[in-house]
């Protein structure tokens, strides 16, 4: 009786570290499935913001560049006049021109628009370090996942039950590895 006993706590322990064993295999997976989702989220948020936040600066920048090139362009015209006629007719434009500027300046006292670049430049270095944090957060339940799949005894529960090894998310060429530059000429 005593064998038939020792045999059943054997065959017990073996069950609990089976069903331990499966059940951190379906937790290591479905940890992948949720990193990888992740990942999605914030390249989701990348290809979003990159091209309003783009669109929103270019607004700010391609009107305030005019009106800086305006009054470089009426500075240039006023310094070459060389009748009155002309020199006066330049610096008509050129005083028109200062004013939308101190306009411009007085609707924006902080120049927005370098604020708005300062903040495209701080959410594309957040959205890239978001991506960076999932993508290593990804990689690492990935490893964890692999390592079980391979190890002993826990391969033979993982074959038994076709746990697949997942790839990690690595940048294929050295291109994409390159931070996105934006360009606002």
């Amino acid at each position: 009786m005593s064998a038939f006993l020792i045999l059943l706590v054997i065959i017990a322990l073996v069950v609990l570290a089976f069903v331990g064993i499966y059940n951190g295999l379906v937790r290591l997976r479905n940890m992948c499935e949720q990193a990888w989702s992740d990942i999605d989220v914030q390249l989701k948020r990348r290809y979003d913001l990159i091209p309003n936040l783009v669109e929103t600066v270019k607004g700010y920048a391609s009107h305030e560049k005019e009106t800086f090139e305006k009054v470089v362009q009426a500075r240039n015209q006023a310094m070459q006049a060389t009748s009155p006629a002309d020199k006066a007719q330049a610096e008509n434009f050129l005083q028109s021109t200062l004013k939308s500027l101190f306009a411009l300046a007085e609707a924006y006292p902080d120049l927005k628009a370098n604020q708005n670049f300062i903040q495209l430049q701080t959410e594309l270095a957040n959205i890239e370090e978001q991506i960076q944090l999932a993508r290593r957060y990804y990689n690492a339940v990935v490893r964890d996942l692999n390592t079980k799949i391979e190890s002993v005894p826990s391969n033979f529960v993982a074959n038994m039950f076709n746990f697949q090894k997942r790839e990690y998310f690595e940048l294929e060429s050295a291109e994409e590895r390159k931070v996105p530059q934006v360009s606002f000429s």
